[in-house]
């Protein structure tokens, strides 16, 4: 072959190629911390998404982020096309309610799909003579950084208790990844977390010192469980963690998956299609799903459903 023709047919294949890499689309997940379960959550949807790249153009990345609060304001902000989000944060931001309020309803935010049930979790060292939540007052709590499911579930429960951050010794602000060492260390008393189980930061402070997981079941928090759509009643199994042999009774909500009615229908539809179809490996991602059926994963949500989503659910059969 000539030069001349070699030429011709690298520019014809580069031609050939262009309409491919003009359509890719690019789409992030924001998740939490590294040591949660959102990461590795949203990094597995993002697999799942890019194994079928050839077929819808799409490229999906994961973000960490500082969690629920922060996705969903980030989201709104159209700096990420989905993030994963407490149902009870996914309520608040529809409503303008609790760290919305001053921004206001979010009339955007879309439901893709539920996930999995997560926990609020208290740690204690056992040197601090904690055996049930109202005994936190005086005592050094890491409340979580600003922006994480975390925070706002504390914050809700210390409004609700008329508590605010005085009634605490010390009020700590660390990442979630940071808080199992911190109690170890003897820098806290007392770790909050919100997270499916079994979760990793949990295993670590439970099994590097001294440490009991505390039950959340006072009246103030069967009220707050009585008189919202989002909260539940959930027991931590006995077993999981070491030293806790008995359940934990506190309280849980869905961990969600959110979008905008900004992102494209085709982008919600084929993220959803790419999790669906391939639910089995979805399942495998985490001890903690191995439960989980579709149907399921179609409660706990109070955002209008997204078209996208909708769309999916239809064509395989799951809503009428």
């Amino acid at each position: 072959m000539s030069k001349k023709s070699i030429l011709v047919a690298a520019a014809l294949s580069t031609m050939a190629l262009s309409p491919l890499v003009q359509a890719q689309e690019f789409i992030t997940i924001g998740t939490g911390g590294v040591t949660g379960i959102y990461y590795p959550a949203g990094g597995g949807m993002c697999r799942l998404v890019n194994q079928n790249n050839q077929e819808h153009g799409m490229r999906c990345s994961v973000e960490s982020t500082g969690g629920s609060v922060y996705n969903l304001n980030t989201l709104r902000a159209g700096e990420l096309e989905f993030g994963i989000a407490q149902s009870d944060q996914q309520y608040n931001a529809i409503k303008g309610k609790g760290a919305f309020a001053n921004a206001g309803p979010y009339d955007d935010l879309r439901s893709v799909f539920s996930i999995y049930t997560e926990a609020f979790t208290v740690v204690a060292r056992k040197d601090a003579n904690i055996t049930t939540f109202n005994d936190l007052k005086g005592k050094r709590v890491n409340i979580g950084e600003p922006g994480s499911g975390q925070r706002a579930t504390i914050e809700a429960i210390m409004d609700a208790k008329g508590w605010t951050r005085s009634d605490f010794r010390l009020a700590s602000e660390l990442k979630a990844a940071e808080q199992a060492q911190a109690l170890c260390d003897n820098k806290i008393d007392v770790m909050v977390y919100f997270v499916g189980h079994p979760n990793g930061a949990v295993q670590e402070a439970t099994t590097s010192c001294d440490t009991t997981v505390v039950s959340v079941d006072d009246k103030e928090v069967k009220q707050m469980v009585e008189s919202t759509p989002y909260f539940v009643s959930y027991e931590i199994p006995g077993g999981m963690y070491n030293g806790n042999d008995k359940p934990v009774t506190t309280i849980g909500a869905k961990a969600t998956l959110v979008s905008s009615a900004k992102v494209s229908d085709e982008s919600v539809y084929w993220t959803v299609k790419s999790v669906f179809d391939n639910f089995d490996n979805f399942r495998r991602l985490h001890p903690g799903f191995a439960n989980l059926t579709k149907a399921e994963m179609l409660e706990g949500n109070t955002a209008p459903l997204h078209p996208g989503a909708e769309k999916y659910f239809k064509e395989v059969g799951l809503i009428n």
